[in-house]
């Protein structure tokens, strides 16, 4: 009897803990401010980001498919260089993530671990995301920095006919 109990715990035991390792992140916890935690390219050693490194990411999830990435570096006399990548629209709906309008991403390429981290794999680069806080007008503030990289046509038309004659 001791036998069968303590075998009907183990499977027990074995049953939760899969079903712990497969509990879905709901797809709403994408929302919020992230930040590059560390990056490692395919061959090369992981770099942690952030004060060590002088460099890390930002991206943006807004409720209403607001997206914006940027990329962070401290400059040697210490002041923070913003280096805005995009801006546009993100879709994640029942796992399936893709920003830009591009084509949804591969489960491996996009996977949110908790609610707080998310991991992902960019060309020849597996990424690590965490959730942070910021104060709002950071926020608001690298979101339109962001903005700041679509250049409307007249002004690019503009700059091509001036500079790049």
């Amino acid at each position: 009897m001791k036998r069968v109990l303590f075998l009907m715990v183990v499977t027990l035991m074995s049953a939760l803990q899969v079903m712990a390792q497969t509990t879905k992140v709901a797809d709403k916890e994408l929302i919020g401010v992230w930040m590059m935690e560390s990056m490692q390219f395919d061959g090369e050693k992981k770099t942690i980001c952030g004060k060590s490194s002088g460099y890390t990411q930002f991206k943006y999830y807004g409720a209403d498919g607001e997206y914006a990435c940027a990329e962070l570096a401290l400059s040697k006399d210490g002041k923070v260089v913003i280096m805005p990548h995009e801006y546009g629209t993100y879709t994640f709906k029942n796992g399936k993530y893709s920003e830009m309008g591009r084509p949804v991403v591969k489960p491996e390429e996009m996977q949110m671990i908790d609610k707080t981290t998310f991991k992902g794999r960019w060309m020849n680069r597996n990424d690590i995301w965490k959730k942070i806080t910021l104060p709002q007008n950071v926020v608001r503030y690298m979101v339109d920095a962001c903005k700041s990289k679509n250049t409307p046509a007249d002004i690019q038309q503009q700059i091509k006919q001036v500079m790049f004659k």
